[in-house]
């Protein structure tokens, strides 16, 4: 990915709210405070920044959002990638991002 900062980390998926709620993997801290402080410009709106993820083999456009209650950013999983890595709820993920 030229021209792009690479991440990569490890976290637990996890599920917002109830029946149907979004899951998630939320950045390490240590990566969030990098990101803002040096990529903030790029957010959007609701500190919504483009990105592109890669769990596994399977690699798709997505945004991160920056979460002011948990003060980290959190990825959103789409049930097409939890279904094709066979991913479950406080499963430690390996995530690549590039910003």
């Amino acid at each position: 990915m030229e021209g792009r900062i690479r991440y990569v980390f490890s976290a637990k998926m996890w599920k917002h709210g109830a029946e149907g709620g979004w899951h998630f993997v939320s950045l390490p801290k240590e990566i969030s405070s990098e990101i803002r402080e040096h990529l903030k410009w790029q957010e959007e709106g609701w500190g919504r920044m483009k990105t592109i993820a890669q769990i596994g083999q399977v690699k798709w456009d997505t945004a991160i959002w920056f979460d002011t209650k948990h003060d980290t950013y959190i990825l959103p999983v789409k049930a097409d990638v939890r279904r094709k890595e066979k991913l479950a709820i406080d499963q430690s993920i390996d995530v690549t991002l590039w910003i």
